[in-house]
């Protein structure tokens, strides 16, 4: 049975189905519903954007995907709906724990400094969850069904006043479809079903529901079951555009969990270690429910000036049993998101355009607790053993955001672009165990924006060169500052400045785009330690990188490539260090081709991400002072997918399928052979951590490869030419 808080959002939502305009608050020619290759598209073709510049979306290195162009990440089962080429997806744990994107030289929690929003109509609504129990920032995008998804936009996230917090590295905007044909899916293969549908009741609404089942393709079962429903709907009331969006989302399975990648070493082995089916814990598991209500006024009072009003809100519910090596923990928390945003532009001129905001956002998670319990004992699987309270807090993290922006042109050829924002946030931090740990900050941060374009003429086959400048913030875990040295303690917010040159090109049908990259970051972060709820201040950080796409469009399909090297260093001195956790090189090519002999139509996509300094201590024979790095392994996919449309496109049979190497969510962990925990404390020892093996292991999740049969049918005369 569903949760009430998931329940009572969706009662509302489904009394609100009528007449609708666009989702997205454009108006669009109806699309069909996404089946493994789409066997038509009536979408407008979104090209590399590379003249796409305005007051909205100013980022010049800014990259627009249709939904027909994107592979499928993992069809039939949990994860990110869509895979975004150069921005590879890691998981921590497999299963229904959400998985992140990551951007070239990006460290952190998982990707934690990635903001990722939905569109609704002109609204951005942000989807990161600040101070989350399994990691601060994460963004599940796993609440998404893929056939919803009409379109994902990409951009630097530090050079858009529109874009608030976590929005440091990258910002991936979701955009939604206006309607929906009446289909039909099931995807399955030997370990997974999958039936996903979806109608429109009116020109400009949809409906989808998701329903998963299955066991993954790793060793070990997931047991998974999973409910997904979204839908969309506006109406246009004299010159109000009022979009709706509401989410629900139901999950329970077990994970697999972080290995060692080389297997446990020789002092782990002695103190009694050893390898289970793709897991050291097979009682680790996930619970996640969601539900949330966003809608969005567009009011346009004259033709060059429009007002946007906004509100939404959201419930979160998580409880996470992971084992990194010191035993069983369970992470959990319920949470509350509300939040409202106001903004006016007006294009003053020809050439000037003016915008000014507003937003608040109250992010409310309530009992954040990290418990711990035993060691998994193989004589008695089914057995947590005694329950311990290591940490319990109740946190709100309140900004309210004013924001200024204005777009024109200097002459024929010159652009410009110049923002400010400042943040006010109220961050309250109430530690349930120990009350001397609880305060309250009142913490501002402002974040100027600047890009300047110089544009060539339409006769003139010059490249266009932009400029940017951007600083940008995110908030820090106020549960975490128990460190015992206080200068290692973090920060409220951690800010950082970005630097931006892009060269970009359009040859006929050939777009080809060349991003060189600056960021320095006032302290770089080690991940949240799982076991003990503790993060290190690593100082401050700097990244650079150099990325390059080329989009070539056909009649019958597109192809892209992307190559990205970045080197993210520690500046601490007196030495710069190289980032833990930070890709180095990522490279990624993708294709789609509608017209194959035998009516067949086909994706593709190669993905590779290079190897990658995960931490240090991994050479124990070096004295103190000198440990080594943990050098992980690089991953290759081999995404796949065809499709051949039967009964006047009604029916169209798809076979998809993923050849992989290599290990995701890749980090260090220190295995201990034994552990005793008291209420309120964080483990042996007088520096409050638990005794463990000093030599530091490399640890994954396995990428497994796949093949599986997708089945789509569209159910009346709407489907067929």
């Amino acid at each position: 049975m569903l949760p009430r808080a998931v329940i009572c959002p969706l009662l509302l939502v489904a009394g609100l189905l009528g007449p609708a305009l666009s989702v997205s608050g454009q108006q669009s020619q109806p699309t069909p519903a996404k089946p493994a290759i789409p066997t038509r598209t009536d979408t407008v073709i979104v090209t590399a954007d590379i003249t796409r510049m305005d007051v909205e979306a100013p980022d010049p290195a800014v990259k627009v995907f249709a939904s027909e162009d994107l592979m499928d990440a993992n069809p039939g089962r949990p994860g990110a709906p869509i895979s975004i080429p150069g921005y590879p997806v890691e998981t921590a744990s497999s299963g229904i724990k959400a998985p992140q994107y990551f951007a070239p030289g990006v460290a952190g929690d998982h990707g934690e400094p990635i903001a990722q929003y939905l569109q609704v109509g002109s609204f951005l609504l942000p989807n990161n969850l600040s101070a989350n129990a399994h990691g601060n920032g994460y963004a599940d995008p796993n609440l998404f069904i893929a056939h919803a998804i009409e379109s994902v936009q990409v951009d630097g996230g530090a050079f858009n006043v529109r874009e608030g917090n976590h929005a440091l590295n990258l910002a991936a905007i979701y955009g939604l479809r206006s309607h929906l044909e009446p289909f039909l899916t099931l995807t399955t293969d030997n370990r997974d079903l999958t039936a996903t549908a979806g109608l429109s009741p009116s020109a400009r609404s949809w409906l989808a529901a998701e329903f998963s089942y299955g066991n993954g393709f790793l060793d070990r079962l997931e047991h998974r079951r999973q409910l997904k429903l979204n839908y969309g709907a506006a109406w246009q009331l004299r010159q109000h555009a009022i979009t709706l969006v509401g989410i629900g989302y139901l999950g329970y399975g077990y994970l697999a969990g972080l290995q060692p990648i080389c297997g446990f070493n020789a002092i782990d082995a002695a103190a009694g270690w050893r390898t289970l089916p793709d897991t050291i814990d097979p009682r680790q598991r996930d619970q996640t429910h969601t539900a949330l209500v966003a809608i969005n006024d567009n009011w346009r009072p004259a033709p060059t000036r429009q007002i946007q009003l906004s509100a939404f809100f959201r419930s979160y519910n998580l409880s996470l049993s992971s084992d990194f090596g010191l035993g069983l923990i369970r992470q959990s928390e319920f949470r509350t998101v509300g939040g409202a945003s106001a903004a006016w532009l007006d294009d003053l001129s020809r050439s000037f355009t003016l915008m000014a905001g507003l937003d608040y956002q109250r992010e409310a998670p309530r009992r954040v607790n990290l418990d711990h319990y035993n060691f998994f004992d193989p004589a008695r699987p089914a057995l947590y053993g005694p329950f311990h309270r290591i940490a319990g807090n109740d946190v709100t993290i309140a900004p309210i955001s004013p924001y200024l922006a204005g777009q024109g042109t200097l002459g024929a050829h010159l652009r410009y672009y110049l923002g400010w924002r400042h943040d006010q946030i109220s961050i309250q931090n109430r530690d349930r165990l120990i009350p001397a740990n609880s305060f309250t900050r009142w913490a501002g941060v402002d974040s100027p924006k600047a890009t300047l374009t110089l544009t060539p003429g339409p006769n003139r086959k010059l490249p266009q060169l932009s400029a940017s400048f951007g600083k940008s913030y995110f908030t820090e875990d106020p549960r975490i500052g128990l460190a015992t040295n206080p200068a290692l303690r973090p920060q409220a917010i951690e800010t950082a400045r970005s630097y931006q040159l892009v060269v970009s090109e359009a040859l006929h049908s050939t777009d080809l785009k060349l991003t060189v990259g600056h960021e320095t970051q006032t302290a770089e972060y080690g991940k949240i330690d799982a076991d003990q709820g503790l993060q290190t201040n690593q100082g401050p950080g700097r990244i650079l990188f150099l990325a390059a796409t080329l989009r070539q469009r056909f009649p019958a399909g597109s192809f892209q490539a992307t190559w990205e090297q970045a080197d993210a260093r520690l500046t601490r001195e007196p030495t710069a260090t190289i980032t833990p956790e930070a890709p180095r090189q990522i490279a990624d090519i993708s294709a789609t081709w509608q017209k194959l002999p035998f009516r067949l139509q086909s994706k593709a996509e190669f993905e590779f991400v290079g190897k990658k300094v995960l931490g240090t201590g991994c050479d124990s024979t070096l004295p103190d002072g000198g440990a080594a790095y943990c050098v992980g392994k690089p991953n290759t996919e081999f995404r796949f997918a065809f499709a051949r449309s039967f009964v006047s496109e009604r029916l169209s049979i798809g076979l998809q399928g993923l050849a992989a190497q290599g290990w995701t969510g890749q980090t260090t962990e220190n295995f201990a052979s034994a552990s005793v925990y008291a209420p309120g404390a964080v483990g042996l020892g007088p520096d409050g951590l638990v005794k463990a093996d000093p030599v530091a292991e490399a640890v994954g999740v396995r990428i497994p490869s796949y093949l599986s049969l997708t089945l789509n049918w569209h159910i009346g005369r709407g489907a067929a030419r």
